[in-house]
């Protein structure tokens, strides 16, 4: 199993780009899974992590981890009580809003018809937009899709992708709540299959100081028009290596966008 790429450590919590496609850690809802951000750092680092919060097994970017009870109870109640700032970008289908606020109340996925709802409440920006001359549906000439900040201020479940499936701009690659025709037709031009929502800033209170920590998972917003070795820097770290948001970043780079004003 390939090292996880560290963004921040200290004695008290440890900050990880989790790939996508990685499970936080194991669960019988997907036996099948291999790969476990949990106990694939525990071995890197040598001692226990404890989880804080999650990321969904499709998204990629910021996951921190505590390591020692103490600093597991502090970040923990961090995200419990809404004292963590987060921001996710997201490809979705059209064009997206130049920004909107979502107050829209979500029940779990996997809960009773008559269970009751739980509020949540996320805010978006369109960061760029792009109109390419093929039909990804035989109703229309062109394929548009939009690059979204995301915002959430509570912290439901598969909260960003419902609220985008809600404004009728469902994320690239979302098997649950996008659509099936469209992800695959995305998956087969960009040759890969994935959801396209990257967790991109993650702001803390230390555990200890509580000093706010700015985690950030080293995704590069683009000069549009720049040079391609400026792209492809960014696709690759001090050592050589592809960077973990080398996806990403072909995705900024390799098609046409057009930057909404202020973008970034």
């Amino acid at each position: 199993m390939p090292p996880l790429h560290i963004l921040w450590r200290d004695e008290h919590l440890v900050a990880v780009y989790k790939p996508a496609g990685w499970l936080v850690h194991r669960t019988g809802l997907d036996a099948g899974e291999t790969r476990f951000v949990m106990q694939t750092l525990r071995d890197q680092l040598g001692q226990h992590v404890y989880p804080v919060h999650r990321l969904d097994k499709g998204t990629c970017g910021v996951l921190v981890m505590a390591l020692h009870s103490a600093a597991a109870r502090a970040l923990s109640q961090a995200f419990e009580h809404g004292a963590t700032h987060k921001r996710y970008l997201a490809m979705v289908r059209g064009w997206a809003p130049e920004s909107i606020d979502v107050d829209h109340a979500l029940k779990p996925d996997d809960a009773p018809a008559d269970a009751a709802v739980q509020n949540a409440h996320t805010r978006f920006r369109r960061l760029a937009q792009l109109t390419l001359p093929e039909a990804s549906d035989a109703r229309f000439a062109s394929t548009r899709v939009s690059l979204v900040e995301a915002w959430p201020t509570t912290g439901r479940r598969h909260q960003i992708r419902r609220h985008l499936k809600h404004l009728a701009h469902p994320i690239i690659g979302d098997a649950t709540h996008g659509k099936g025709p469209l992800n695959r037709w995305w998956a087969e031009r960009l040759g890969q299959q994935r959801l396209w929502l990257h967790a991109w800033q993650l702001v803390v209170p230390h555990p200890v100081t509580g000093v706010a920590l700015a985690l950030d998972s080293g995704l590069q917003w683009p000069a549009w028009n720049t040079p391609s070795p400026t792209a492809a820097n960014a696709m690759q770290e001090d050592n050589g290596a592809q960077a973990p948001t080398a996806d990403w970043q072909r995705l900024l780079a390799e098609l046409p966008w057009q930057a909404s004003p202020g973008a970034r």
